[in-house]
């Protein structure tokens, strides 16, 4: 199911996402999380025993395509440390919880060029980088 977001921050325009933060996105990217071998449970990121049922979690890489839970947007600069703000600055950005294909959140910095084309059931590409990993919507092929 789609639905689009009640406010999506009309008339925001400019491109989003912290500066100087571009990374590889999808499997190759590496996010790594891991996997409940007795439970339906996969983690991220990852843990060494099950939250349901307290066995061992299994390393596991996981797909790093999904699509996207929830959103919002961080219009404030974050706490410093660990956030430097860029040369140019602080730029508001989006931030939301990408849902894997394996069924686990993962909370992300979206990777937008306007606030204006995110909606809720978005694909995205998911890959972990330093800190917070980064979604890219995924491009359609024409």
């Amino acid at each position: 199911m789609t639905t689009r977001p009640r406010n999506p921050a009309a008339g925001t325009t400019r491109p989003h996402g912290p500066a100087g933060t571009t990374r590889p996105h999808g499997p190759a990217a590496g996010l790594q999380g891991s996997r409940c071998p007795v439970c339906p449970v996969v983690l991220y990121p990852a843990a060494g025993t099950c939250p349901r049922c307290g066995g061992p979690a299994e390393p596991a890489a996981l797909s790093g395509t999904g699509t996207l839970w929830t959103w919002t947007v961080q219009r404030y600069a974050p706490k410093s440390p660990p956030y430097r703000e860029p040369p140019g600055g602080f730029v508001p950005f989006a931030v939301g919880y990408v849902e894997l294909a394996e069924g686990v959140r993962v909370a992300a910095v979206l990777d937008v060029d306007d606030l204006d084309d995110v909606r809720i059931g978005m694909p995205l590409t998911l890959a972990a980088g330093d800190g917070v990993p980064r979604a890219r919507a995924v491009r359609e092929s024409p």
